[in-house]
């Protein structure tokens, strides 16, 4: 019997971040109030769901870096995060390159950046648009066994979207 393997990718974008320092620069803004609350919710999120990924991929932007480690932490998630400059405000194809680079064995993975791009992502993988606002949290089935063969055709099945006003406390 044959048996199509799928691959898990959760989508989430960085939590809302600060503008109260208009001295720093774009990629050095970190979380505010609101954001420092809601990455571990969506972290939690994910545990309670038992969907903890088993690699997470981000951008190195502060704001981005900060809701990945609250999400690994919160989630109880095992391995290191690993921070990829061409993430930062990347369009999907730079997403898309960074996930192809995964080991096959690993079933899940953890994307977390910048819109648009990740809602380009999003679109380009399932074949329709969906808003994702700061801490927003998506789940893909994508039909591929391997990183590898991932494709930006539509192809894909969006299992959820959560946003952090729609969770109760």
């Amino acid at each position: 019997m044959y048996t199509h393997r799928v691959k898990l990718l959760s989508i989430l974008r960085h939590a809302k971040s600060s503008w109260k320092d208009e001295s720093l620069d774009d990629h050095d803004r970190p979380l505010n109030k609101r954001g420092t609350r809601d990455a571990p919710r969506m972290g939690a999120l994910l545990c309670e769901q038992g969907l903890a990924p088993e690699a997470v991929i981000s951008s190195t932007a502060r704001r981005a870096r900060d809701t990945s480690l609250r999400v690994a932490e919160a989630a109880g998630l095992p391995g290191e995060v690993r921070f990829t400059r061409s993430l930062y405000l990347a369009e999907p194809d730079a997403y898309l390159a960074a996930l192809r680079e995964l080991e096959d064995s690993i079933g899940h993975a953890l994307v977390v950046g910048h819109n648009p791009g990740l809602e380009a992502l999003l679109a380009a993988l399932v074949g329709e648009q969906h808003r994702m606002p700061t801490a927003a949290l998506a789940l893909v089935e994508l039909p591929a066994g391997s990183w590898r063969e991932l494709e930006a055709n539509g192809g894909a099945s969006l299992r959820a979207l959560w946003r952090p006003r729609g969770l109760r406390d």
